[in-house]
């Protein structure tokens, strides 16, 4: 009987040196990159999302990018069936599928039992619930969520709509809690899997948060936003990300330019801190703090020695 298959993670809040480091990696490794990143499959969103440049892969194979348009709908159960597939094919290459990326929820679905089946949905159920939303308020409609389950309230943001009525929804179609749902998940993970977190002290990540905003206006990431938004691209789940939507209120007249640039370093850093957050409490990691840039070599080595020891190469 065959073993499990091997899968290297790589996972850490934004801006914190993923990039760089899971390139050199995989060259040790002989792996190929899964992105698990939910922003970066979709075409033409390349500065906003920090995606990597094909200078930046060195000739280093990478999957699940500019995969779907803009405006084309993406989801964890879509990202599991898909990365799923690329872990076999790679495999069969004999090569070490590893996936890098900063979205939670998704590389979790991977590597567990993690079933999206309960989730059918009712559509007029959310119709209704997100013309509430709109004629009372984003608040009116989280309070709702918080008091009927709490545990999922605490993960989500009360602007994230879309969100909070996913999981309103699925209270409401299965009479049991996403919480409830996730702790009936089988536990253990279906790979032979070596997870790798990176963090850094809190100050110097927002730093390279806030440095990393001010490049990618250098790098013309108005005028990437301003092309979504004067082809009428409005009402997309790609233009709710950060690094986009503050920008749409910059171009409705709404903000300044300085302030949507503001608005974008805040939600980068709440964002990093959400992402820890999720990794922390939902995810069996070993971190490796990348503080110093003197000890990159050495934290290097060492987590390539993590790795192929977990995974017993």
């Amino acid at each position: 009987m065959a073993g499990k298959e091997k899968v290297a993670v790589l996972i850490g809040p934004t801006a914190v040196g993923k990039t760089n480091l899971s390139v050199q990696l995989a060259d040790m490794l002989d792996a190929e990159i899964i992105s698990g990143d939910s922003m970066q499959v979709y075409k033409q969103m390349n500065i906003g999302t920090a995606k990597i440049t094909a200078e930046e892969m060195q000739g280093i194979s990478h999957h699940l990018i500019d995969i779907k348009e803009p405006c084309e709908s993406f989801s964890a159960a879509e990202f599991q069936e898909l990365a799923r597939k690329k872990i076999s094919e790679i495999s069969s290459r004999g090569k070490l599928p590893m996936i890098v990326g900063g979205t939670g929820l998704y590389i979790e679905a991977v590597l567990s039992d993690y079933s999206f089946t309960v989730e059918s949905g009712d559509p007029l159920f959310r119709k209704k619930l997100e013309k509430t939303a709109q004629e009372k308020g984003n608040m009116y409609l989280y309070h709702l969520l918080a008091e009927r389950d709490p545990e999922s309230a605490k993960n989500i943001h009360p602007n994230n709509v879309r969100r909070v009525v996913r999981a309103l929804e699925v209270l409401h179609t299965t009479g049991r809690t996403k919480t409830d749902q996730t702790a009936n998940q089988k536990s253990g993970y279906l790979y032979d899997t070596a997870l790798v977190g990176l963090t850094m002290e809190r100050e110097q990540l927002y730093d390279r948060i806030n440095r990393r905003v001010d490049q990618m206006m250098v790098d013309g990431l108005l005028e990437e936003v301003r092309g979504f938004y004067q082809d009428g691209l409005t009402n997309c789940q790609s233009i709710q990300a950060i690094g986009y939507k503050e920008f749409y209120t910059y171009l409705d007249g709404d903000i300044s330019i300085e302030e949507a640039v503001a608005a974008l370093k805040q939600n980068s850093r709440r964002y990093a801190k959400r992402q820890l957050t999720w990794f922390r409490n939902k995810m069996e990691v070993q971190w490796f703090d990348m503080s110093d840039p003197l000890d990159f070599e050495k934290k290097k080595h060492e987590i390539f020695s993590y790795i192929a020891g977990k995974l017993k190469f």
